[in-house]
């Protein structure tokens, strides 16, 4: 339930209007516009009868809200929300950002040369996997604290800000411990125990579309995320699985538009694991921009005929250099 306080209300009035809903048992988070406050009321398991509190001195309407996120929806919060990250902003009025890094950490060397060149490429933010979820139990599952290790010997010598994936809720203070952006797979979107454990690190979570998940469920999980304080919430499409074989999933780049409606929240594309092949991340990534994404997340690999997991969707250094220049004149065009 949304309570519209009227233009002339005072901080009296709608402390008083609140007072109300706490007594309700219901939780009320005050949301202030330009024009006028309105009162986000969370918690409810159902309809709440509004009669006790439409009445109220500085009331001007009660909306109901029937959408299963609240605290995610433009309804809660109308301002686009920026999210931070050493030096990096990602959200709406932003330059798009450029997160590149390989599928997974292999060794020191591999690490090492792939942050160095992406960083001198310019891209904003390192991305690696240490803990690894595969679809085969006997395929490299990465190499976990040792990877962090190296992720973070890479922030070390580049400065370059690290994401990667978190798995299970027991390995959230271990992997925060390391990195600067908690990643959650496509895998675990609707993993609820974890959601709600990386809602309680007060870090930025990329969280990437379910395999088969529709707009409405990638938004109710990030729901659970904020639910429990987070609001450094990063979305990431990374394509669906549809009826469609030439590509590894379907990239929908209709959620990017949808998204920046419905929510305040920032959102990327990842053109890599969408598509799954190298010659298709390019065109997409410079796709996703022109829709309005607010960043891209690309893999790279210094030599990717060698890489331990995704080889083949992972763009060599000089396809990355040349994905990089081709994007700065997408910005310009753009007006970043």
């Amino acid at each position: 339930m949304l309570i519209v306080m009227h233009r002339s209300a005072t901080q009296k009035q709608i402390g008083a209007v609140m007072a109300a809903v706490e007594k309700m048992g219901l939780k009320a988070s005050s949301i202030p516009g330009s024009e006028r406050t309105a009162i986000g009321v969370l918690g409810n398991k159902g309809y709440v009868d509004d009669l006790s509190i439409r009445d109220f001195p500085g009331v001007k309407d009660i909306i109901h809200v029937s959408k299963p996120y609240k605290m995610v929806s433009r309804d809660f919060h109308p301002r686009p929300t920026i999210i931070r990250i050493i030096g990096v902003e990602i959200g709406e009025g932003r330059s798009p950002v450029t997160i590149a890094g390989p599928c997974a950490v292999e060794n020191k060397d591999q690490i090492l040369r792939t942050a160095r060149a992406v960083k001198a490429a310019g891209a904003e933010l390192l991305r690696g996997g240490a803990f690894k979820p595969r679809t085969g139990p006997y395929t490299f599952q990465g190499l976990k604290e040792e990877g962090l290790k190296l992720l973070a010997l890479a922030r070390q010598e580049t400065g370059l800000p690290i994401v990667s994936e978190v798995m299970t809720s027991e390995n959230v203070e271990l992997v925060a411990g390391y990195v600067d952006v908690l990643q959650v797979g496509a895998r675990n979107m609707q993993n609820f125990d974890l959601l709600r454990e990386v809602g309680r690190i007060r870090k930025p979570v990329l969280l990437k579309r379910g395999l088969s998940a529709t707009i409405e469920e990638f938004l109710a999980a990030a729901e659970y995320i904020l639910a429990e304080g987070n609001s450094q919430v990063i979305l990431c499409e990374r394509g669906i699985r549809t009826f469609e074989t030439a590509t590894r999933n379907s990239l929908d780049l209709s959620v990017v538009p949808i998204i920046k409606e419905l929510s305040h929240l920032p959102i990327i594309v990842d053109p890599s694991h969408a598509t799954g092949k190298r010659n298709l991340v390019p065109p997409m990534a410079k796709a996703a921009l022109v829709a309005g994404a607010h960043g891209i997340m690309v893999e790279v690999h210094p030599e990717p005929e060698k890489a331990l997991s995704d080889g083949p969707q992972s763009l060599t250094i000089p396809g990355f250099q040349k994905l990089m220049q081709e994007t700065k004149k997408i910005k310009d065009f753009l007006g970043y």
